[in-house]
């Protein structure tokens, strides 16, 4: 948390160099705040915040060797008083929740970086959280739902995959019947009509990745 007079400073990781020349140059805009690293991985991410110990750091969902929720696990493990953010292009409710899980504070959808960026920083700076209205909305409408298992993703990614539950029982080990109460339950914790608006509905909340 930024207390003094001095501009916040900033690191953002994220592995395309062109968001991150974005990011820095909506930054350069603002006269309280400076960009004082860029990270294009997650290793680089962890190391960086090491040595600069910033106000604020941007940590992209996606990376490579760490990715986004990795890097921020491994700095709050590090340095519990880390302000950290995620970047990234995923709305659902299920990414955000890990996210916070994993120590994020803000959960920043790059769709509306430009608008929002800067807001964000001076909340988190000030030691607030921030979310985004659409993310806030989604995360309350799913409050207190029960949240897939292990091997309930397991089975829906593998569904997503265009596998049958013969298919499946035979990846993960399991028996045909077994896989089909797994189903069940992954059907009935997302309001599911068939697998296929499962699938959907796992992409649109963050479970799947596409």
């Amino acid at each position: 948390m930024n207390t003094n007079n001095s501009p916040i400073s900033i690191l953002v990781a994220d592995d395309h160099p062109l968001m991150r020349e974005g990011i820095a140059a909506v930054i350069a805009s603002q006269p309280d705040m400076r960009v004082v690293g860029e990270a294009a991985d997650g290793h680089e991410a962890v190391a960086l915040y090491r040595a600069l110990r910033p106000d604020v750091t941007l940590v992209d969902l996606q990376m490579p060797g760490l990715n986004g929720m990795e890097a921020i696990q491994a700095i709050r493990a590090e340095f519990p008083q880390a302000c950290l953010a995620i970047l990234t292009t995923y709305r659902g409710d299920a990414r955000a929740m890990q996210a916070i899980k994993a120590g994020a504070q803000a959960y920043l959808l790059k769709s509306t970086l430009r608008k929002e960026l800067t807001d964000a920083i001076r909340e988190l700076a000030a030691g607030r959280r921030y979310f985004p209205p659409q993310v806030a909305a989604e995360l309350a409408n799913h409050l207190g739902q029960e949240s897939l298992t292990v091997r309930e993703l397991e089975v829906l990614e593998l569904i997503a995959r265009g596998r049958g539950n013969k298919q499946i029982g035979a990846d993960l080990g399991l028996s045909e019947d077994t896989v089909k109460g797994h189903m069940r339950r992954i059907m009935e914790k997302l309001g599911a009509n068939n697998r296929t608006h499962a699938v959907t509905i796992g992409i649109e909340r963050g479970f799947l990745e596409i």
